[in-house]
């Protein structure tokens, strides 16, 4: 299984689709009225199946160098997930999406977990900038990119179709130097 440790407590996996769909569905049920806001695909997880159809599915976008889902795993317990959604190879750059459940939210899990994306992003990838798109109200997914260093770029008017409407989205990125920066 591929592995990449942040710390001692938070580490990225691969999916191990029939390993990982029950306790990741089992943390969407738990999770659900949270995720939901922010999350469209969340009212269409409605099964063990179909979270095992999901993650087999992004094992081949990765072998396909289409993006790259990984499960984070806190105290080598699955807990949510982070990915490079797709990779602009033209223009060197990626964009990140992630969700935690709910009962892990506060331990400074998502903080670290895009740092350790991040790091695969610039180092084995190449990347140039790594964005994040955030719904402008959405307050923890905004504050894990200004905590993990990324620059606010601005804002798109309506540009994110969520269960109620449409939302401004924040652009926030990280570019390789300001992560050379950091990571030094």
């Amino acid at each position: 299984m591929f592995i990449h440790q942040i710390d001692s407590e938070v580490s990225l996996a691969l999916p191990r689709p029939q390993i990982d769909a029950k306790p990741l569905f089992q943390i969407i049920e738990k999770s659900r009225q949270e995720l939901q806001v922010w999350l469209p695909w969340v009212p269409g997880m409605k099964s063990i199946e179909e979270e095992e159809k999901f993650l087999t599915g992004i094992l081949k976008n990765f072998g396909n160098a289409r993006s790259l889902n990984t499960v984070i795993l806190y105290k080598n317990t699955p807990v949510g997930m982070i990915s490079f959604n797709k990779f602009n190879t033209i223009n060197q750059y990626a964009d990140i999406g992630y969700w935690l459940g709910t009962e892990y939210v506060g331990n400074g899990i998502m903080h670290r977990a895009v740092a350790g994306i991040c790091d695969l992003g610039f180092r084995d990838y190449g990347v140039h900038k790594v964005e994040i798109h955030a719904a402008v109200d959405n307050a923890r997914s905004n504050g894990v990119a200004k905590k993990a260093g990324f620059h606010f770029d601005g804002s798109l008017r309506a540009n994110e179709l969520l269960a109620d409407g449409f939302h401004d989205e924040n652009v926030w990125s990280l570019l390789r130097e300001e992560w050379e920066k950091i990571d030094s």
